[in-house]
C-alpha cells in the first residue's frame, strides 16, 4: 500500500501544476473556498454549491464502493499519492467536484451580477480541466475514470438545476429543515456500503456530508433570526468594484473566519474522540478502534457538521461584532 516506487521529476513546473491542482479536489480548499464565497462573494451561490457538492460527493463516494474498479497499477503507473491508493479509482470525484463546484458557481452567478459569460465558462472549465489533468498526473486514475467523473457530475447538474429554488426555499424556510439536514445525512452514513477491507471513502463521506449538514441548518437558522433570503432587505456582497479597502476587508473576513473554522475543528475532534473512546473503552492513538463503525461516523460527523454550522452562523457573528460586516 502506498507510493513505493521511486521517480525523478524532470518537469517542476507540471510537477507543481499538477500537485497544486490535486489539492483542488481535496479538503484544504474546500474547507477554505467554500466559507470564502459565503462570507466575501454571494450566499446564494454559496448555497447552491454546498448543496450540489455533497450530493455529487455522495453519488461518487458509493459509485467507487459499488462498482470497485481497480486504480491504475504501479508499475508502470507511478503513483504520486498515498492515502487515496487504497480506494477504488471509477469515478474520479476529484473531477466529479471540481465540475460541480465551478460549474455550479458559474451557473448560479450568471443571471445575478455582470460579468463577461465566456470568461466566467473559460474559467469554469480551466479549473475543472486541472483538477481532472492533475488525477492522471499523479497516476491515481485512468482516462476513463476522470472522464466519467466528470460526465456524471455534469449529467447531476443538469437534471437538478430545475429544482434549485424549490430545494433552497425549503432549505432556507421549511420548519422541517434541520431535523431532515441531520437525519437523511447519519442515516445515509451508517448505512454506506461495506467493504472487505478498510477504505477512506466512508471517513470522506462522512467528512462532506457532515460539513454539508452542518452549514444547512446555519442557512436555515440565519434565514429564521438574522436576514431572511427571501425579503428585500437582504443584501448580497456579490462582486463589488475592487478596491485596496475591499480587498483587505475581504481578506480580514477570511483570515478570521478560517481560523475559527480550524480551532472549532480542531477542539471537536478532540472533545468527540475523547467521549467516544471513554464510552468504548479504547486509547485515542488506537487507529482500528477509530475506524469501527460506531466510532468512525458520530467521530467524522460531529466534528464537520460543528465545522459548517460555525462557517455559517458563528463566524458571520463575529464578523459583525468586528466591524467587518
Amino acid at each position: 500500500q502506498g507510493c513505493t516506487q521511486k521517480y525523478i521529476v524532470k518537469n517542476y513546473f507540471y510537477y507543481y501544476l499538477f500537485k497544486f491542482s490535486a489539492a483542488l479536489g481535496e479538503e484544504v480548499f474546500y474547507i477554505s473556498f467554500l466559507p470564502f464565497t459565503y462570507w466575501n462573494i454571494d450566499h446564494s451561490a454559496s448555497r447552491r454549491m454546498i448543496i450540489i457538492w455533497s450530493i455529487v460527493m455522495y453519488i461518487g463516494q458509493v459509485s467507487k464502493d459499488i462498482l470497485k474498479w481497480p486504480r491504475p497499477h504501479s508499475p508502470p503507473v507511478v503513483k504520486l499519492e498515498m492515502r487515496t491508493d487504497v480506494e477504488y479509482g471509477m469515478p474520479s470525484t476529484h473531477a466529479m467536484a471540481a465540475t460541480a463546484i465551478s460549474f455550479s458557481f458559474l451557473i448560479a452567478t450568471m443571471n445575478q451580477y455582470k460579468y463577461p459569460f465566456e470568461l466566467g465558462l473559460v474559467a469554469a472549465f480551466v479549473f475543472s480541466t486541472l483538477v481532472c489533468l492533475s488525477r492522471l498526473y499523479t497516476g491515481m486514475h485512468t482516462v476513463l475514470d476522470v472522464i466519467g467523473g466528470a460526465l456524471i457530475s455534469a449529467m447531476l447538474l443538469v437534471l437538478s438545476y430545475p429544482v434549485w429554488d424549490t430545494i433552497d426555499h425549503l432549505m432556507l424556510t421549511s420548519p422541517f429543515c434541520p431535523l431532515v439536514s441531520i437525519v437523511v445525512p447519519l442515516v445515509l452514513c451508517y448505512n454506506y456500503p461495506r467493504l472487505d477491507y478498510y477504505s477512506p471513502t466512508r471517513a470522506d463521506t462522512t467528512t462532506i456530508l457532515g460539513a454539508g449538514a452542518g452549514a444547512t441548518v446555519g442557512f436555515w437558522l440565519n434565514n429564521q433570526f438574522v436576514a431572511p433570503a427571501y425579503t428585500s432587505e437582504n443584501v448580497q456582497l456579490g462582486f463589488p468594484l475592487v478596491t485596496s479597502k475591499i480587498v483587505l476587508v475581504m481578506l480580514a473576513r477570511f483570515f478570521v473566519g478560517i481560523s475559527v473554522i480550524l480551532l472549532t475543528r480542531q477542539l471537536m475532534k478532540s472533545v468527540v474522540l475523547g467521549m467516544l473512546g471513554y464510552r468504548y473503552k479504547f486509547p485515542l492513538g488506537d487507529l482500528e478502534a477509530r475506524r469501527r463503525l460506531e466510532v468512525e461516523v458520530p467521530y467524522k460527523f460531529i466534528t464537520y457538521s460543528s465545522v459548517g454550522f460555525c462557517a455559517t452562523v458563528l463566524v458571520p457573528l463575529l464578523h459583525q461584532l468586528l466591524g467587518l460586516m
